[in-house]
């Protein structure tokens, strides 16, 4: 979320369609109960009043946040904070994390020594075990490909079915849209060496990431413990991240590059993924979903483990 002035110009209200973290004011900023996962703010400042957090935007508005009830701040661009301001927030066990704009883009991230632990925990324990990581990875496949009979098959056996079933995605939406594909293709450090769909692809795949990161941050969790992805920084994130991407990477690629005739456009890249964002809820659903996929039960999708 972030702070919004007594009045928005037409251009800020168009704006305010593509972004992905609502806007409030001093009378609408949320009471709740429990903690709330996150807060966005950008271009403004974190300073301490009488023990207590102010934030002061960049048009000099100033909002006291309830820190107590709030797991994580993401600071966006043009954010600044005091070193007691840390301090507090670290005290009430609050989390910071440094991103880009709507989190597309994660830094860093600042956690207090005396943070809750029970998600880490429970996430732990599930990768500790080769079986209960296999159930997890199982919910995973499951939730990717209905009606695929998974029942009993390996880790290393559903990652070789999944190979299969995400070349004929690409194949599929390919020729859903009338584009033009010849395989996925990405060389670190050199984007521009694409093609038209594996730019726009690379494009969301990265601020899918960073999405997430900054998600399973803010919710106690680790994205450096996954379950199948291994060997990478963050294996989490990856694992999360392919249960969205077709829907929300791919789909919208092949139907981008069709519209965009040739010509790789970020500013247009970005808008469309955010308001895919918004129409699928992802911001809702990330939480519920980590949750049914360590700990099993019912998910939001009726599906049971």
């Amino acid at each position: 979320m972030e702070e919004n002035s007594a009045e928005d110009s037409p251009d800020e209200k168009h704006a305010e369609g593509h972004r992905l973290f609502i806007k409030v004011t001093r009378e609408s900023l949320p009471q709740v109960k429990d903690k709330y996962p996150w807060l966005y703010l950008e271009r403004g400042r974190l300073e301490i009043d009488d023990s207590s957090i102010k934030w002061i935007n960049s048009d000099g508005h100033i909002i006291r946040l309830p820190i107590a009830i709030i797991n994580t701040v993401l600071l966006g661009p043009g954010m600044s904070i005091t070193h007691e301001a840390v301090k507090v927030m670290a005290a009430a066990n609050c989390t910071v994390s440094w991103v880009g704009e709507d989190s597309l883009l994660f830094y860093a991230v600042g956690q207090s020594p005396t943070a809750d632990t029970k998600n880490f925990r429970s996430q732990m324990m599930a990768a500790a075990s080769e079986i209960t990581r296999t159930e997890v990875a199982r919910r995973m496949f499951a939730r990717r490909f209905p009606g695929t009979d998974i029942a009993g098959k390996s880790l290393k056996e559903m990652m070789g079915m999944e190979g299969y079933r995400v070349r004929e995605l690409y194949e599929q939406t390919a020729r859903k849209y009338g584009a033009g594909w010849k395989g996925r293709s990405y060389i670190p450090g050199k984007f521009e060496l694409g093609d038209l769909t594996n730019k726009i692809l690379t494009a969301m795949n990265a601020a899918l990431y960073g999405l997430l990161t900054s998600a399973i941050y803010s919710m106690g969790y680790s994205p450096h413990i996954g379950f199948i992805h291994s060997g990478s920084p963050l294996p989490f994130v990856y694992d999360m991240a392919d249960v969205y991407k077709a829907k929300l990477c791919i789909d919208l690629a092949f139907s981008l590059t069709v519209n965009m005739g040739g010509m790789y456009n970020r500013h247009k890249v970005s808008d469309e993924f955010k308001k895919r964002v918004i129409e699928m809820k992802l911001l809702e659903q990330i939480g519920q979903d980590i949750s049914y996929f360590i700990n099993g039960g019912n998910d939001a999708h009726g599906n049971s483990k």
